[in-house]
């Protein structure tokens, strides 16, 4: 009878250990099932809406002011070998007036340029030097409009983060001081909330400072494209008034 009870019992242990450890498994596969957005959420809601708010808005606002000037940008981007080439048969072909059709038919700030370099060809190349010095400097204004604003966003994010985390620490430390003893379990919590404003923050200015590096190489791009086709459309008109 002794034996019978003592084997039921170890059959009980042994049923007991492999169904905890079942649940176990069961615990790490569903925390492992949880994806990257899922944490991300969760420790967004866990870093508090105070400051965490204010750096999501950073992030929208900032992208939203990257992707408008990305399109703008893109379409500001013409082939400039191919309009030059254009221009340079319309003047020989059909003079100044065809080639300002042509050029008021086509977009891009390199074609405005070109517009009113041709607008003032009449007068002397000189003044259409001047016009088309004058009218880039507009260009170049309108392609860096509001990129100063995803620099500050890039800026103001980590600062937040920073701030949120300061405050973070000075709760910590008031409620150490409070109790009078320092208890790691305490604090722990305090203390992880506010590392979590420095990361989001720290998330959203690398973010936004990618779509910074490309819109900046990008105007580069267009500014010395319409360098080089002011210097072509001067050349055309001193060849066409010879």
């Amino acid at each position: 009878m002794k034996r019978s009870f003592s084997i039921l019992a170890m059959s009980g242990l042994f049923v007991l250990s492999t169904s905890t450890a079942s649940a176990v498994t069961l615990v790490q596969e569903a925390a492992a099932e949880k994806g990257f957005t899922q944490v991300l959420k969760e420790q967004f809601i866990q870093g508090g809406a105070s400051f965490m708010g204010i750096v999501l808005l950073c992030l929208i606002l900032g992208l939203a002011v990257a992707i408008e000037r990305i399109i703008f940008l893109n379409l500001a981007t013409t082939n400039t070998t191919k309009l030059k080439e254009a221009v340079e048969e319309a003047l020989k072909s059909g003079g100044v007036n065809a080639a300002k059709e042509l050029c008021r038919d086509t977009k891009g700030p390199v074609a405005s340029i070109f517009y009113q370099g041709l607008d003032r060809a009449g007068e002397s190349v000189e003044s259409a030097e001047k016009a088309v010095v004058a009218y880039g400097g507009v260009q170049m204004g309108q392609l860096e409009k509001n990129v100063s604003w995803l620099s500050l966003f890039i800026a103001i994010a980590p600062m937040l983060g920073f701030m949120g985390t300061v405050i973070g620490m000075i709760q910590a430390f008031q409620k150490i001081a409070a109790v009078g003893n320092l208890s790691a379990s305490l604090i722990a919590g305090d203390i992880q909330v506010a590392l979590l404003t420095t990361v989001f923050g720290l998330i959203t200015a690398i973010i936004l400072q990618i779509f910074y590096n490309y819109i900046i190489a990008k105007i580069d791009g267009i500014v010395n494209d319409m360098e080089d086709s002011s210097i072509a459309l001067i050349d055309m008109l001193v060849d066409h008034k010879k």
